[in-house]
């Protein structure tokens, strides 16, 4: 396995935050539901997943985050991969976004400005932004692909 990719559903347990972390929880808290209005409205699935790299970003500082569903361009992740290594950015994660099952639904790559680990209040950061990502692919995948209701065969009939 990888040294830089990083566990986050098994391995670490996460503390609750420092008591003088009350801004930046409710800082996450609005970007959350701001995010959640967004996932629940529809709105397109690129945007939710930006707007989900923004708010981890801005929380965590010096970071540039990318999340890459299976359906994007190869060629694309890889061009983000040498354009942070060309402007000096370190990986700082790798994370795989899970849903229902430990279904792999994405990956979000995370690079920064120095060299090193994430503290684990950094982690619960990190684990709250893949949990959002998987929330919105999982209501994006059933919305793209509704499940199909059976019809009652001739021999049915159905009553009121």
């Amino acid at each position: 396995m990888n040294d830089d990719h990083f566990h986050l559903r098994h391995g670490w347990r996460v503390p609750p935050p420092y008591p003088h972390s009350g801004d930046e929880v409710q800082y996450l808290l609005r970007a959350e539901h701001q995010l959640l209005q967004s996932i629940s409205g529809r709105a397109p699935i690129a945007d939710v997943l930006q707007h989900i790299c923004e708010a981890l970003d801005s929380q965590l500082g010096n970071m540039f985050s990318v999340i890459s569903l299976p359906t994007d361009d190869p060629a694309a992740v890889i061009a983000i991969a040498k354009s942070a290594t060309l402007f000096r950015l370190y990986k700082f994660v790798s994370a795989s976004v899970v849903g229902d099952g430990d279904q792999p639904l994405a990956s979000l790559e995370m690079y920064c400005t120095l060299d090193r680990r994430p503290h684990l209040s950094e982690a619960q950061l990190i684990e709250r932004a893949t949990c959002l990502a998987a929330v919105a692919i999982q209501r994006h995948n059933q919305s793209a692909h509704p499940l199909v209701r059976e019809l009652p065969s001739s021999g049915q009939t159905s009553h009121p």
